[in-house]
């Protein structure tokens, strides 16, 4: 029964057939990157909101109850069609907008477009509205990242219609490269709604590296999606896009600030918020399993830590960082958090 309740941790959803060596990173980039391009020379001239309701869509309505299931609201976001004359399109507002930026960042993946906010009430605007369809759905005040994924981009279709004369909808249809998007929506608030003074840092500092764990960990989300073939809300993903993004912001990898990420810094007591409960939420757990669970979780990071630490030369230059990130897609939890966990990533 144990075991049932926790076979998921022995889950591994990568594939590696499409794996790029070391001198094909970064490899060339995905076909939207050019058009956010464009979006971007834009923004000085209109500001950012102003530049991106131009072609995304939803920005182009409010967040409001039921807005997902508005005729209107689906004309405009399933068909494209035009929103000028629609009384409902009245535009998303945020508090700050002179605050937003848009710029891209480069990834194992490619570049990648990232939206990103110092205002928080803007940051769960801008993911309802791009990735919970413009309904007020609540928002854990542990995420401050998130990573938007086949993004059908209706300016991008406009585009590629001009500039074919034998248009043929099926085709495009079938080349989704075409038209979807990925992007990230970033904040600068503090990571994973773990204050300063818990880490033992000023509150400068913990927002500056914050913003380079968090930007590091969805570019790893990125990366996976793209030559891995998934991109999940699971923790072996969460656990390693963690990793990168500890080793990008700290130059090693701390298992202490992984398990204060997902609430265990007083381990083995858990506590309520922490990111730990994000990735559990289709998991039905009994005191007992949750219980083993988070000793895995905890010996999983300490394994990895030492091996990191006992490997440090062939663990941290540029090159062994993104072997590492492979090293750990060929593995799942319960094969870490073993007494065999260094083999196993050296045989990896």
């Amino acid at each position: 029964m144990l075991h049932e309740q926790l076979d998921f941790l022995e889950e591994n959803n990568f594939f590696h057939d499409k794996v790029l060596a070391w001198n094909q990173i970064p490899p060339q980039d995905e076909p939207f990157v050019s058009a956010w391009g464009e979006y971007i020379q834009d923004i000085p001239h209109k500001g950012a909101l102003a530049a991106l309701s131009q072609r995304l869509v939803q920005l182009r309505f409010p967040v409001q109850e039921g807005m997902s299931a508005n005729p209107d609201y689906l004309m405009a976001t399933r068909k494209g069609m035009p929103t000028a004359t629609m009384k409902v399109a009245t535009g998303t507002e945020l508090k700050e907008p002179k605050s937003l930026k848009v710029y891209l960042y480069q990834t194992y993946a490619g570049k990648i477009p990232v939206l990103e906010t110092s205002n928080r009430n803007d940051f769960e605007t801008l993911v309802r509205v791009l990735s919970h369809r413009n309904e007020p759905v609540k928002i854990p005040v542990s995420m401050g990242a998130c990573l938007i994924k086949g993004y059908n981009n209706w300016d991008r279709v406009a585009k590629y219609k001009q500039s074919t004369e034998d248009f043929d909808f099926n085709y495009m249809k079938a080349h989704k490269e075409l038209y979807q998007d990925a992007f990230l929506i970033l904040t600068d608030n503090v990571y994973s709604g773990v204050p300063a003074e818990m880490m033992g840092l000023s509150e400068d500092y913990w927002r500056q590296l914050s913003m380079t764990i968090r930007r590091e960990h969805e570019a790893t989300h990125y990366f996976t999606l793209r030559f891995l073939g998934s991109a999940r809300n699971h923790l072996l993903d969460e656990f390693i896009a963690d990793y990168m993004g500890i080793v990008a912001a700290n130059g090693k990898y701390r298992a202490e600030w992984f398990l204060c990420f997902l609430g265990l810094e007083n381990y083995p007591n858990f506590r309520p918020g922490g990111r730990l409960t994000n990735y559990l939420k289709n998991v039905r757990l009994t005191k007992e399993a949750f219980d083993q669970l988070i000793i895995y979780l905890k010996k999983a990071a300490e394994n990895v830590e030492k091996f990191s630490n006992k490997h440090y030369k062939q663990v941290y230059s540029d090159k062994c960082k993104y072997e590492m990130l492979l090293k750990l897609s060929k593995t799942n939890l319960i094969a870490l958090a073993s007494e065999n966990a260094e083999k196993v990533l050296l045989d990896s």
